[in-house]
Formats: structure tokens, sequence, C-alpha cells
């Protein structure tokens, strides 16, 4: 790959992953509203199962704009790093902001609504997981915004290398079809 065309790729993966970490945040808006309104959550759901589809279909369009057409199993993986590397490292940055100055406690407060409900309580209690949802609940209390922020980076990031492998090996292309 020539220093020209790892810069057109690069430029292509921002822009994508600026997209992408889109997609993202409204899934992750939908989630917290999804709290109240299961619609929503759904909906949250369902945008992120999307994610290797439009980072797929966003692939296809590098390839044909961008590359003519052809693009290596090597470079579209690549690319599909890329986009998942700048989309992760923008939600990273979302869930800070969000955690750090607009929560508030809301999400705990809300997982510790449901599991002190009867029917929570009831649920729990059948599955023998009583001290381990008090754990879990008193953990999400210690837990910093930056390390929300981290641990959804690291996810996605891994999400990116994973994904990379199929989505690659679906979208490259030797020969140019159009010919």
């Amino acid at each position: 790959m020539t220093a020209p065309e790892y810069i057109q790729l690069k430029a292509y993966a921002r822009q994508d992953g600026f997209y992408l970490a889109l997609l993202w945040t409204t899934s992750f808006v939908c989630y917290i509203l999804g709290i109240a309104n299961q619609i929503l959550e759904i909906l949250a759901l369902g945008l992120a199962i999307m994610t290797p589809f439009f980072v797929a279909n966003r692939l296809r369009r590098f390839r044909d704009e961008g590359r003519e057409g052809l693009i290596s199993f090597k470079r579209s993986y690549a690319y599909t790093v890329f986009v998942f590397f700048y989309g992760a490292v923008l939600l990273a940055v979302v869930h800070f902001i969000y955690f750090a100055y607009l929560d508030n406690g809301y999400l705990l407060s809300s997982f510790s609504k449901m599991m002190s409900s009867s029917e929570g309580k009831e649920l729990i209690s059948q599955y023998g997981m009583t001290q381990m949802m008090e754990e879990s609940l008193e953990a999400m209390a210690n837990t910093r915004p930056i390390d929300y922020a981290l641990n959804i980076l690291t996810f996605n990031l891994m999400a990116g290398f994973v994904l990379g492998v199929p989505i690659g090996l679906v979208m490259q292309r030797s020969v140019n079809r159009e010919s």
C-alpha cells in the first residue's frame, strides 16, 4: 500500500467511523431512554445488531468509489478495523460525557428500582443471585465514568478486530465486475 492509498483509506475510515459513532450513540440513547420505554429498548438492540451490516455497506462504498471496485482482504480488514477504531473512540467520549455530566445516578437507580421491585426480588431469589446482584450494584456505584468509557472502547475495538474478518472476506474483490 502506497502512502497516498494509506491516506485515502484512513480518510474514508475516519468519515465512516464518525457515522458508526452516530449509529452507536443513537443506540446508546435509545438504551437509556428504553429503560422507561420497551420500544426504544428494542430499537437500541436493533441498531447495535445493525453494526456489521452498516460497516460492510460503508466498506462497499469505499471499495466501489475509492478503490474503483477492487479491494484485497488485507485492505478491507484494515479499513474495517480503522472504522471501528474511530467509531469506538468517539463513542467512548460520548459515554464519558454521559456518565460524568448527565447521568447523575439515573442508570444505577433504575437498575436498583428494577431489582427492588417484587418481581425483581422474586426472580433474583429464584436464581439464587441475591448476593451477586448486590455486589454488582455496588460495583456499578463505584465505577468511574472513565472506566465505563474505557470498557466500551475496549469492547468495540475487539469487535472491530473480530468482525473485520468476515466483513473483509465478504467484501473483498479482486476482479472488477463492472467490466
